[in-house]
C-alpha cells in the first residue's frame, strides 16, 4: 500500500513544527534560568559564555564565538558588559593586535561556586529523570551538527 504525503493543512500547523517545538521549549528554559541567573547578576546569554570560560579560560573571542555559535557583532557587548561587571578581562595578543584573549578575573572565578547550584536547580525544575534529560540533550546536540554541517 503507497502512502500519501500528509495535506498542506496538517503540515503547516503550528503544533507538528519541529522548529516551534524547539523554539518555545528554549524560550521557556530561559524563563526558567531567568530568576537563578538574576541572583548570580548575569543574563542567560552571559552565563553561557562564563560556562565555556569556567572549562577553559583565556580562549580568544573567535574560539568563544564558535564555541558559543555566535558572531563578534553579538558576542563584543556581551563580553564588554562581562568585563564592565569586573568578571573578565579581554587581552590584546602581544603578536596579533587582531586577536584577543578573554580572560576571568578573580571574580569571575569565584562566581563559578554560587553559580554550581544551577544545573541541579534546572534538573528539579525540569522533573525529568537525569538520564532523559542527558539523552535529549545528546539528540538536540545532535540535530545541531547535522544542521550546522
Amino acid at each position: 500500500m503507497a502512502s500519501h504525503p500528509p495535506p498542506a493543512d496538517r503540515l503547516l500547523r503550528l503544533d507538528n513544527q519541529l522548529c516551534f517545538a524547539l523554539y518555545s521549549a528554549s524560550l521557556a528554559m530561559t524563563k526558567l534560568y531567568k530568576p537563578l541567573l538574576s541572583e548570580l547578576g548575569l543574563t542567560y546569554p552571559q552565563y553561557l559564555a562564563m560556562l565555556v570560560l569556567w572549562e577553559r579560560d583565556g580562549l580568544t573571542v573567535s574560539e568563544l564565538g564558535e564555541r558559543l555559535f555566535l558572531d563578534s557583532g553579538t558576542l563584543t557587548p556581551l563580553l564588554k558588559r562581562l568585563e564592565a561587571a569586573g568578571l573578565i578581562a579581554r587581552i590584546r595578543a602581544l603578536d596579533d593586535e587582531r586577536r584577543v584573549h578573554v580572560t576571568l578575573t578573580a571574580a569571575g572565578r569565584k562566581l563559578k561556586a554560587r553559580a554550581a547550584k544551577v544545573p541541579g536547580c534546572i534538573v528539579e525544575a525540569v522533573q525529568c529523570p537525569l538520564p532523559d534529560i542527558v539523552s535529549l540533550t545528546r539528540q538536540v546536540q545532535a540535530l545541531r551538527e547535522r544542521l550546522t554541517s
